[in-house]
């Protein structure tokens, strides 16, 4: 999705070059998001606003800027600056419709957005009733605007604070954003918001803060004029009065002597961005409003009796800046294949005790009662995520015996499903900031549901609003199509499940073997990996001129189907459908022929049997089918091509009949001349409905 990046030095010198340096490089870092333009905004030479904006990569912004007549020598002791890539949402993709975006050609107020303002087309309608003259067809425009009509409003007002300005702005907005608010009026000055998309800020100083959080402000010193204010119309009526400013409690930002010290602040969407800069790091919150001014952040409100914590903790992001570099890798993706033998490592690591057969999770120790008496369990999530949990759906029930449903997040709010206090909610998310997946977690609170989330991101929108869950810790992933994510929330799942049944001593055994097999499982990966070059010489000799692709199985096997399938879509552009083979006589068969590729998944568990009989429909039609096997399975005719996996455990052989097909999604996309990392109109976070 899109991402926001800004940069802010105060009492440190920084040329005009090492600024833009500064922000490029926290968009390139934001690439892997996905998006198709790219903008800037920093401060000219006589208080004016420089915005450059581009179609296409960040490389081409680059290129854009470098060649504009500006001194890029020119020092500035303070500064901040704004940078954006767009993912098209409202308007193609054009120069004009990039972000960041102005309220007038002289650059008032300029704002970057990510997110989707609902109701900007009232406020278009409004605005231009009023004379405000729109140059884009975007929705972030019309709140660039809004600010500049707020302001021009309020010039009589000489206590107006660039915080008071953007509540009445937010306080007009209806949808998800996070926004970063910058203006020639309030020099050195940025105000960011947000919400239902992340957005955070690192601090970086040479001396260590004094504390390590900031308190919430309330009450009306941020507000246009210390009296209540007024509304009319829906717009903010100018009032009198002089408010007296309160300055943060905490001050963790005043050197010893109670004087502002030189700092950076680094504002963005996503912590790969700050990461090379700083660790020290602060999430803002829903309908938060971070003031930067003097050196200082504040933290403001809308309203103070919305149940959210006044303090907001500066936590260390425990990321490393070469995790989210390629390596020796090509691109990301293969990256991310390749580090599956240490990812499901690290989401086992300390939760596994193999000696003596033992999963704990600490996060639900406290609520492990709770969920074993549930009435049922609800999976909730999208894509990928959607695909971990339809995977271990069927050892959930059976190690709990609990009535476990899958709910695709977006069904799931259409449907309005019933929701009941006795039931728990499982919100699966890589990001963490998925929309769908969080309004469907909001709605589950709402009506007393206990909520668990489980997602990689440490500090995400869903890691803080469930009473409790797990973090996969897979370590970041850059690449669009999740590889290593659904590994490790797979084996997160399974995990749980087994933390869930250890009351029930009838599953001992069971819970024993799938432990023991846990432990083998990254060799058993390695040992897929090393298929590669087989691999790739399958999609080259075979599958690479093909137009569509067919991929069956049963059982545990009918999400490996879904998710290689949806690999396979999504980097490569091919069509691929994964197909239950037990649906293959009510409609899928007639698409069977010489013509028609199919991979078959055929491993030895109790429904192998079953598999042979669609091994058996699908010949009968002259199908010449690609099977996915387990080593040493001789009940296989040397005439068929074969792709042999090692045999573990049937609930964990899904984690690895599905690393062929992911290598199989990347040879594919390679072969296609594809930007395997950046698959067209896709994002990695999908933080829009």
């Amino acid at each position: 999705m899109c991402g926001i990046f800004a940069y802010l030095n105060y009492l440190i010198a920084k040329d005009r070059k090492t600024i833009i340096d500064t922000l490029t490089s926290g968009l390139s870092r934001l690439e892997y998001r996905g998006y198709d333009s790219a903008g800037l905004a920093i401060d000219g030479d006589d208080n004016e606003v420089l915005i450059y904006k581009q179609v296409g990569k960040v490389a081409a912004l680059k290129k854009l800027v470098s060649e504009q007549s500006v001194d890029f020598e020119k020092e500035f002791v303070s500064h901040c600056g704004m940078a954006h890539t767009r993912w098209a949402t409202h308007g193609e993709p054009s120069p004009t419709n990039s972000h960041p975006h102005r309220s007038d050609p002289k650059g008032e107020f300029t704002v970057v957005h990510n997110g989707i303002i609902t109701n900007y087309k009232e406020l278009k309608t409004v605005l231009e009733k009023k004379g405000y003259i729109f140059e884009s067809e975007t929705d972030t425009e019309a709140v660039a605007k809004l600010a500049k009509f707020l302001y021009d409003t309020q010039k009589s007002n000489e206590n107006l604070t660039f915080t008071a300005l953007v509540k009445g702005v937010i306080k007009e907005l209806e949808g998800a954003f996070a926004l970063i608010f910058k203006s020639v009026h309030f020099p050195n000055e940025i105000v960011a918001t947000r919400r239902g998309s992340p957005l955070l800020v690192g601090v970086k100083t040479e001396k260590k803060l004094k504390v390590d959080f900031v308190d919430v402000e309330f009450g009306t010193d941020s507000a246009f004029a210390p009296t209540e204010e007024k509304v009319e119309g829906g717009l903010l009526s100018p009032t009198d009065g002089h408010p007296k400013l309160r300055r943060s409690q905490s001050r963790a930002f005043l050197s010893e002597d109670g004087l502002p010290q030189p700092i950076e602040y680094f504002l963005a969407s996503d912590p790969s961005a700050i990461v090379e800069h700083t660790k020290r790091v602060l999430y803002l919150e829903d309908d938060d409003i971070g003031h930067i001014c003097d050196g200082e952040l504040h933290i403001h409100r809308l309203r103070r009796d919305d149940g959210i914590s006044a303090v907001r903790a500066i936590q260390t992001l425990e990321i490393e800046l070469a995790e989210i570099m390629k390596g020796s890798f090509d691109h990301f993706m293969q990256k991310e294949i390749y580090e599956q033998p240490e990812s499901v490592v690290n989401t086992m690591r300390g939760r596994v005790n193999f000696e003596s057969h033992k999963v704990t999770l600490g996060g639900l120790k406290a609520y492990l009662a709770t969920i074993r008496r549930c009435r049922r369990i609800v999976f909730c999530a999208c894509g990928t995520s959607y695909h971990s949990c339809v995977a271990t759906r069927a050892i959930f029930e059976e190690l709990t015996e609990i009535p476990v449903s899958v709910e695709l997040a977006s069904d799931f709010l259409d449907r309005k499903t019933p929701i009941f206090r006795d039931d728990v909610c499982v919100f699966v998310s890589q990001s963490g900031e998925t929309a769908d997946t969080i309004l469907a977690l909001r709605y589950s609170l709402e009506r007393g549901a206990l909520c668990l989330g489980v997602t990689n991101t440490v500090g995400s929108t869903i890691s803080r609003e469930t009473h409790c869950g797990v973090h996969i810790n897979a370590g970041p992933e850059i690449g669009v199509a999740s590889t290593k994510a659904y590994t490790s929330q797979f084996i997160a799942l399974v995990m749980m499940a087994i933390q869930l049944s250890e009351d029930r001593s009838s599953m001992t055994q069971r819970r024993n073997d799938i432990i023991e097999e846990l432990k083998k499982l990254s060799e058993h990966i390695k040992q897929v990996l090393n298929l590669d070059k087989e691999l790739y010489q399958l999609a080259k000799d075979v599958l690479y001129k093909e137009k569509s692709l067919l991929i069956m199985g049963r059982g545990f096997q009918n999400a490996t189907c879904l998710e290689g399938a949806l690999k396979i879509k999504e980097v490569s552009y091919m069509h691929s459908e994964g197909i239950l083979a037990g649906e293959l006589k009510h409609g899928p068969l007639a698409l069977i022929d010489e013509n028609m590729p199919v991979i078959l998944i055929m491993t030895k568990d109790s429904l192998y049997p079953k598999v042979q009989s669609a091994l058996q429909q699908v010949t009968a039609r002259k199908g010449q089918p690609i099977i996915i096997c387990n080593d040493g399975d001789e009940g296989i005719s040397s005439q068929y091509k074969t792709i042999r996996v090692p045999q573990t455990v049937d609930c964990l052989q899904g984690l690895l009949t599905i690393i062929p097909l992911q290598l199989l999604s990347y040879h594919l996309a390679v072969l296609h001349g594809v930007d395997v990392d950046f698959p067209r109109n896709l994002a990695k976070s999908v933080t829009v409905e």
